[in-house]
């Protein structure tokens, strides 16, 4: 059975591991992303495929990104978190390895991993967005990534929703991931903390009193233990999720949508709301096959699965 490796890179910490045709993870290392430079990066990446092939034989790496790659899958273009601006990563860490790599946007890996182990597998045409801090994406259509002419497809999190809405970081204002993410949330419980103190009296407590100091976190952990306010809350969040989704069907026509990111953990607190505003912003929804909408099944290693599949396809 061909292996390969898989590495995830973030902001705080790189995760590899080694995968095997049936995506699963063999073995799995962990560390810190060293952010010093752009060659520090890499000389991270490279200790954890180092430490993973002292104990295994594998044939390609795959590493996702959190940035822009080129259509090559080989040059970073830019990356918000990490000191990378038009970086030869995939040259870089091959010739120091000795080993073909194909570099991948995360989204994109985590979508590749999701089509073909978890929540989107069986099907031809499936969307994965990731709901987390911000809201990002990936697509698979026809059984291939959709990457566009430049490879930077798929940022779905800057769609704008709403005209002349709330600023985005990407510099744009109104786009779905400020109203679709648990950044979103966390403003979400702020705006109510002061306009009805007394009623959330309990998510200020959380924030040790602070209401500006409410997260999505928070919300969210309030509602799986039962707290039927900040369900509410969560479904508010369902509602514009599942009014972008019907966008993204009137566009790209799937037939999975599959829901990851740290949100995704409520399940269907988040999920039922979503499919509920879905079906009703659905264009023309009387006449035509609704999509099913589902949870991520893959977790945090869907970046990884995904990209060393991706290294092993290549």
């Amino acid at each position: 059975m061909e292996l390969t490796i898989g590495v995830d890179v973030g902001g705080s910490k790189i995760a590899a591991g080694v995968v095997d045709e049936d995506g699963r993870v063999l073995d799995q290392v962990r560390n810190e992303t060293p952010v010093a430079s752009a060659e520090a990066v890499e000389d991270g990446i490279l200790t954890a495929v180092k430490d993973l092939r002292g104990r295994h034989d594998v044939t390609a790496v795959g590493v996702a990104v959190p940035g822009f790659v080129d259509e090559h899958r080989s040059r970073v273009r830019f990356t918000p978190n990490l000191p990378m601006r038009d970086r030869p990563i995939r040259e870089s860490v091959s010739s120091r390895i000795g080993l073909p790599v194909v570099v991948e946007n995360d989204a994109n890996a985590a979508a590749w991993g999701e089509f073909r182990f978890g929540g989107g597998r069986g099907t031809e045409d499936m969307v994965l967005i990731t709901v987390g801090t911000g809201l990002g994406g990936g697509i698979v259509t026809g059984g291939r990534l959709l990457r566009g002419a430049w490879g930077s497809a798929a940022e779905l999190g800057h769609v704008r929703v709403v005209p002349d809405g709330d600023p985005c970081g990407c510099g744009k204002r109104g786009c779905w991931e400020q109203y679709a993410s648990g950044s979103a949330l966390g403003r979400i419980g702020r705006r109510v903390a002061h306009a009805e103190p007394e009623k959330y009296a309990w998510l200020v407590e959380a924030a040790g009193g602070h209401p500006e100091a409410i997260s999505g976190r928070m919300v969210s952990a309030a509602a799986r233990q039962g707290n039927l306010l900040a369900v509410e809350l969560i479904a508010e969040l369902g509602q514009w999720l599942g009014a972008g989704i019907a966008d993204v069907a009137d566009v790209l026509d799937p037939a999975v949508v599959v829901i990851g990111g740290g949100m995704s953990e409520v399940g269907d607190l988040l999920l039922e709301p979503a499919r509920k505003a879905f079906h009703q912003h659905l264009s023309a929804g009387a006449h035509r096959p609704h999509l099913s909408i589902v949870g991520a099944e893959l977790g945090n290693d869907a970046g990884l699965i995904g990209a060393g599949d991706l290294a092993r396809t290549r």
